[in-house]
């Protein structure tokens, strides 16, 4: 996993919590890197889970709560860090149905070696759009967060379901979302 995704997860924390509360979920998750990320570094993804765990026990939040907090959290810093990645985008279906096509390839041309979830998009009629989660790291909770943010972002009032499916074989999640 990509060092910058490490390095929000710490921002967000400290901007909540404090640098103190990074250091001890640092501390307490006894990780390999000693905790110390680069935006540009790669990292076992292991090493996030187990400081969502720390914080987790830290919050009282379930670690799946945490997990969509920090993607919505993600995309709000992504919309800053990236503002190329949202231009001539109108919605967030406009935007999430070229995540793959638009948005994972420009991300592989910054990070070459990210090893990015595959996001398969179906249009069902203009108000609904389905979204096919497919990832090794299996992290769907953070998948739905990003999405939440992205409906945010664009100020959209969309319904968000989620189920688990086998797709090509491989367990994923599918999300419908639906416009009002």
């Amino acid at each position: 996993m990509k060092g910058i995704v490490f390095c929000e997860f710490l921002e967000m924390v400290e901007s909540e919590d404090g640098f103190g509360m990074v250091d001890r979920l640092i501390e307490s998750a006894k990780l390999p890197s000693g905790g110390s990320y680069t935006a540009v570094g790669t990292y076992d993804h292991a090493e996030l889970v187990a400081l969502l765990i720390a914080y987790s026990g830290q919050k009282n939040l379930s670690v799946p709560e945490l997990l969509r907090a920090f993607g919505k959290y993600l995309f709000g810093r992504f919309v800053v860090l990236y503002p190329v990645f949202f231009e001539n985008k109108r919605s967030a279906f406009d935007f999430l149905s070229h995540i793959d096509s638009y948005i994972h390839v420009e991300v592989r041309k910054l990070y070459a070696d990210a090893e990015l979830p595959k996001f398969t998009h179906r249009v069902l009629d203009h108000n609904r759009l389905e979204l096919t989660y497919t990832s090794a790291k299996h992290l769907p909770d953070f998948a739905e967060g990003l999405m939440r943010g992205c409906i945010d972002h664009f100020g959209e009032t969309i319904e968000l379901n989620r189920q688990a499916v086998v797709f090509d074989g491989v367990e994923s999640e599918r999300f419908t979302l639906t416009r009002s």
